[in-house]
């Protein structure tokens, strides 16, 4: 019987945290179970942690493993964590999302190419020797798909990384490729200012530096959900010139002309909203006319160069793709948030969730705590959950996997449908 468990706790002292997550484990599944959890019931923990227990991460993980004997531990630090049901921002806090996963393949994987000497990670006070080469790994499809080691027909890929040294852009690129499809969720540790400040472990190898993950495949179904929380405004535009993140001509004038055509028919509630940023929207689906929110992949505005009109946005771009400006408020992320969440109330009700949100959402982006996750909840039916902020967050779009910011990316699962 597929079952979750979620548990969160504020203790400020780790020995008192870590115990009120193991109550709260047990409890949970006792209650699920009708009696005492058997040894070895939980098939995947996933474990979040604020980055006031950074120093003593491999005790966090050894006592875990130890005490709920998790067939995979995942986990990584972070400046914030999600409970079931709160947003936790500056504070002390751990939470965890436990599975029993009967049918369902649970893999886990590192992705640390490196000239160090791999199989001996550990927690360190000094980062490993050398320096880690992704160029070979992400160019050989043989090795990488070695590496991750995937189950055959993955349904869904897990992964965190360190912002600091994973090219996550290019790791996706190698996931969409060899394993054209299938979903990847997750999302960057955060928290840390500076290289090998973030922790990352699966199982009872912890890291400063690269990816960690779980591949699922079996019995189970996953609905990923992806929101952006932005609205397009003016109308679509084709880019006729571009060099690398450029944008030199649209539509034969140059973005900055379009730019102060639009600005006196914009609302004046949409020329404040300027003030949080413009947004370019790339269109994921070609060809396609009458395009709106879900049908582009979003990327902030960078700078725009008064002499020549060039626009530069935070990503590389292409001739002849379709663009579309955006803005971005409180209010558009949470209608697009609810919108995305719309067909959850056609299915049964799930049997867990996880949540992976942008450091830059929270209470920097609503004027009250628990802005994502209470929409969230509200339509899930106060599914098992646990998520954590992130310094980007990795999700679909289009069936292509990106890494994105300011977006929430879920991941929703259910015992497959007989």
């Amino acid at each position: 019987m597929m079952f979750f468990v979620s548990a969160s706790t504020t203790e400020p002292e780790l020995a008192a945290a870590l115990a009120s997550l193991e109550e709260q484990v047990n409890l949970q599944a006792r209650q699920r179970l009708g009696e005492a959890p058997p040894a070895g019931w939980m098939d995947l923990a996933i474990v979040f942690v604020s980055t006031q227990f950074t120093q003593p991460v491999r005790l966090i993980v050894d006592k875990l493993r130890a005490d709920l004997g998790p067939r995979v531990l995942l986990g990584c630090t972070a400046e914030g964590v999600i409970g079931q049901n709160q947003e936790i921002e500056d504070a002390p806090a751990i939470t965890l999302l436990g599975a029993s996963l009967p049918g369902v393949d649970v893999a886990p994987f590192l992705l640390l190419p490196s000239d160090a000497n791999l199989p001996a990670l550990t927690w360190s006070a000094h980062p490993p020797a050398g320096q880690p080469d992704w160029h070979r790994l992400l160019l050989d499809p043989e090795e990488f798909r070695r590496l991750v080691d995937a189950p055959e027909n993955p349904e869904l890929f897990i992964l965190l990384g360190d912002p600091f040294s994973t090219p996550m852009d290019d790791v996706l690129m190698a996931f969409n490729a060899c394993y054209p499809g299938v979903p990847v969720v997750g999302g960057m540790a955060s928290g840390a200012l500076r290289p090998y400040g973030n922790a990352l472990w699966v199982d009872d190898q912890i890291t400063f530096e690269g990816a960690a993950g779980v591949v699922l495949a079996g019995s189970l179904e996953v609905d990923v959900v992806v929101s952006q929380g932005c609205r397009p405004i003016w109308h679509p535009l084709k880019v006729v010139t571009a060099h690398r993140n450029l944008i030199l001509n649209l539509e034969g004038r140059t973005p900055l002309a379009w730019l102060q055509d639009m600005l006196p028919e914009l609302s004046e509630e949409e020329r404040l909203l300027l003030q949080n940023g413009l947004f370019i929207g790339r269109s994921i689906k070609p060809g396609q006319e009458n395009l709106g929110r879900g049908d582009f992949l979003l990327r902030g505005v960078v700078g725009l160069d008064q002499n020549t009109g060039a626009l530069a946005i935070g990503d590389s771009i292409m001739d002849g793709e379709i663009v579309q400006f955006h803005l971005r408020d409180a209010l558009t992320a949470k209608e697009d948030l609810e919108m995305m969440l719309v067909p959850q109330a056609f299915r049964q009700p799930p049997s867990g969730a996880l949540l992976f949100t942008c450091n830059g959402r929270g209470k920097r982006l609503y004027d009250h705590p628990n802005g994502d996750i209470s929409v969230v909840q509200a339509n899930l039916d106060s599914a098992h959950l646990a998520g954590f902020f992130c310094a980007g967050e990795i999700g679909p779009i289009g069936g292509v996997n990106f890494l994105h910011g300011h977006t929430v990316s879920l991941a929703i699962f259910r015992p497959k449908s007989i």
